[in-house]
Parts: C-alpha cells; structure tokens; sequence
C-alpha cells in the first residue's frame, strides 16, 4: 500500500476514533512510517492516537512526537502529581502491594518495578494515563511470573541427578516468590547444588536454605 493510502487511511480512523480532536493532530508517512505531530488535552487522548494509527493496514510502525496541552493549562507539579499517581496505584487492587516505584519528571511518570503477569504492567498504564499533569508515561516495569511449586522442585530433583545423589531427601516448598529448602543431604556441595538450583527457576526471589547435613 502506498504512502498516500496510508495517509488517508490514518487522517479517516482518527476522525473516526472517539474522544480524539483530530483537527489538532497532523500526520505525515514516509516508507509506511507514520509520524504524528500537533497537541491534544491529555494523555489518554495521546495513547488513542498512537494505538489508532498503529491498526491501519500498512502501517510499519508509528513515531509519536503529540504534545499534551491540558485544557486552561492547570499547573500540577511533579512532586503534586507523584503524590497523586502513588494513590492511585495503592487504591487499584489489580496492582500488588509495593511492586511499582515511579519517578515524575516535567509531568512524565517514569515506572519500574515488577509484576507476576502482563495485565497487571498494563493496569498501571490504565490507571495513571487520566490524570491530570500527566504529559507521557514511560513502563519500565517487568513482567516476572511467579514461582511455581513443581517447576522449582523439578529443577533441584534433575541438577541433583546430575551429580548421582538421591533427591528424595530434600523438601520444597513456595510462598509466592520464596523457596524453602528442608531435609537434608550427604555432602555440603549436594546443599550448595540445591540453593543454585532453586534460584536458577523463575520468578524466585529469594531462597531460605534450611537443609543440613545427613549424620
């Protein structure tokens, strides 16, 4: 399709979109590439834009240079709206507990952190993208799934084989992203082993080593 089409094509779904001011939006395509320039009235409106173009048969990929301008320029400073964002994020149950860590700068959230799964990452885009102040939202967060109970054990049981050693005397146990390692072994390196190998299964956060040596 050529550059031409495309252009059409993505001037006519941002018309179509709602809660989009596409008069406010200019757009230009190069090679399939599609810049969008001009301003609209809050973040939210910036996240539409980009996901309308970005569905466009023909589109290649998208370059998103929209400013935010908020309706009678209200000022929120940036310790204001970190305030506000950490709020959020605290209320909004789909987010555990003290996963995410956010940093404002001239009213662009930077987050970081990690989450057990995907919709957890995007829940957190959702619930920040409305707020007033917010000019962009950068997600650094990563996605960790949690530690599964037979996975870890599996692992220990195989790197235990490896070595000739009789796995059968070692217990696992996982409490979200915690390994407990009880029982016990022949040699201090089969314990060693063990503790490597509980921390080599993903999604472990940390390894309570409690196994002692066979007398």
């Amino acid at each position: 399709m050529d550059d031409i089409t495309v252009h059409k094509h993505v001037l006519d779904e941002l018309e179509y979109a709602p809660m989009i001011d596409a008069a406010q939006i200019g757009v230009t395509v190069e090679n399939g590439i599609v810049t969008l320039t001009g301003h609209v009235r809050n973040y939210a409106e910036k996240s539409i834009a980009e996901r309308v173009a970005l569905r466009v048969s023909g589109v290649r990929g998208v370059v998103e240079r929209i400013e935010v301008r908020y309706p009678d320029n209200p000022s929120v400073g940036d310790e204001a709206l970190a305030e506000r964002c950490a709020r959020v994020l605290e209320w909004d149950v789909r987010i555990p507990e003290d996963s995410v860590t956010l940093k404002v700068e001239r009213g662009c959230v930077t987050l970081q952190g990690s989450v057990p799964y995907y919709h957890q990452k995007s829940a957190v885009d959702k619930a920040l993208r409305r707020l007033a102040g917010v000019t962009d939202i950068v997600n650094l967060i990563a996605v960790k799934p949690p530690a599964r109970a037979a996975e870890v054990k599996s692992r220990i049981l195989a790197a235990l084989r490896r070595s000739a050693k009789d796995p059968n005397t070692i217990q696992v146990h996982v409490d979200g992203g915690k390994v407990i390692l009880d029982g016990s072994v022949d040699l201090w390196r089969d314990r060693e082993l063990a503790e490597r190998a509980a921390w080599s299964a993903p999604g472990v956060q940390a390894v309570d080593d409690r196994l002692t040596l066979a007398c």
